[in-house]
């Protein structure tokens, strides 16, 4: 089953690299601001000496996903370029909980953790090289969490004040809507961060949405070690909404996919994340891309090669093959499985409220979104308008339609 997880890598080699070409596609494509600043890092980079970056991810699930690859694809790149790179597992930090806008995070246990992360360097290394002359190191921070004394907390929690904890948008949120704020919430950025200054690095990366905890570091790092450290900050695969492509928001695209749901979840994705899904996720030339947009050529013949890049990429291109030629078959074709679901509707309902009673949407504004971005499709045509009725077609009762809202589909029939 995990057998896709094991091609094999060129030889990174221990030559840090400092050719300018490389060094700006390196700090340009896919992150989203650099700290301190762009001529710092330029300067370390091309400085010829080997640095080290770590990339932390916290075993909150079983599987990485494609937001993971994001950060990871990067951290190949700095490893290709002759520097170290770290995969820390944040099996201490996942313990606390990453606090988000809205609720405390449950709270895992240490076996639960471990257990997540079975399979992380194995996934990781479709991206990282742990071998060769120049080896991506695994960690874990419960190696230097675990033996801290309860004094060892509290000098590390005197380096950061109470006004800093709350510049985190997500504790200004909750403050603002009344909602609890735990103490041991305010200690996981501290953790966090700490994990810098205990492997005593150069720099780390991660998600856009992990700024602060990564600044965090940073500041510890000034304070502890009296040391520059440079934080990217990678941009995050979203939907035309904004919102966070990954498990949390339920629109996950697991590494443990098979190649057709891979490549069918991209295929479903708003063509307004085309760019963004040949950046973040390839290294196919932009300036195609844009170009090819602007042509006027069919979104969808684009997204497909999207989705055939990125499938390869986890698979093989036979895989990716018979996953297109599988999607041509059911989608492009029309050819409807016999086993979907049927819902008999009443002919006067408008498409926003059909698409709340078949389950498609789970509210007017999710309904209205997936129109507006040309994802509602009734018998082969895409809805337009948010005043769509279904009525509009003239139905006899009895008559069936077919509705589709991205790869879900559903058999509507008239009373």
């Amino acid at each position: 089953m995990l057998n896709m997880f094991t091609k094999k890598k060129p030889n990174s080699g221990t030559t840090v690299i400092t050719e300018p070409e490389k060094i700006q596609n390196f700090m340009n494509r896919g992150i989203e601001k650099i700290y301190p600043n762009d001529e710092f890092l330029e300067k370390r980079l091309a400085s010829g000496e080997k640095l080290s970056m770590y990339l932390g991810i916290d075993p909150t699930g079983p599987t990485l996903h494609l937001g993971h690859s994001i950060a990871l694809k990067k951290m190949a790149e700095f490893q290709k370029l002759g520097h170290k790179a770290i995969l820390l597992i944040g099996d201490f930090t996942a313990q606390i909980g990453d606090p988000d806008k809205t609720s405390v995070r449950k709270q895992l246990t240490h076996a639960e953790v471990l257990e997540n992360a079975k399979l992380y360097k194995e996934q990781a290394s479709l991206f990282l090289d742990f071998g060769g002359s120049n080896p991506a190191e695994l960690r874990y921070n419960s190696e230097w969490s675990n033996p801290m004394k309860f004094a060892d907390v509290l000098n590390l929690a005197s380096k950061m004040t109470v006004q800093q904890m709350l510049e985190r948008d997500m504790f200004r949120k909750r403050l603002s809507e009344n909602k609890p704020i735990y103490l041991h919430e305010f200690m996981y950025p501290l953790m966090q961060g700490y994990d810098a200054v205990a492997m005593d690095v150069d720099g780390e990366i991660g998600g856009n949405d992990q700024t602060f905890n990564m600044l965090v570091g940073r500041t510890l790092m000034k304070d502890m070690s009296n040391k520059e450290k440079f934080v990217l900050p990678v941009k995050l695969l979203t939907d035309t909404s904004g919102a966070k492509m990954g498990k949390t928001t339920n629109n996950m695209l697991s590494f443990l996919d098979s190649a057709q749901d891979k490549f069918g979840k991209i295929m479903s994705w708003p063509d307004g994340m085309i760019m963004s899904g040949f950046e973040l996720l390839t290294d196919v030339n932009l300036r195609d891309v844009e170009q090819r947009l602007a042509s006027g050529e069919n979104p969808r013949d684009i997204k497909m090669d999207l989705a055939m890049n990125v499938t390869e990429f986890y698979h093989s291109k036979d895989e990716a093959d018979k996953a297109k030629q599988a999607f041509i078959t059911q989608f492009s074709k029309q050819e409807i499985p016999e086993d979907i679901p049927e819902v008999v509707i009443n002919e006067e309902l408008g498409i926003i409220e059909v698409l709340k009673q078949t389950g498609l949407a789970k509210s007017n504004n999710e309904a209205k979104r997936k129109i507006q971005e040309g994802a509602v499709v009734l018998d082969g045509n895409k809805i337009k308008s948010i005043t769509f009725k279904m009525s509009g077609g003239k139905p006899q009762k009895g008559d069936t339609v077919i509705l589709k809202l991205g790869r879900k589909i559903i058999k509507l029939k008239f009373k």
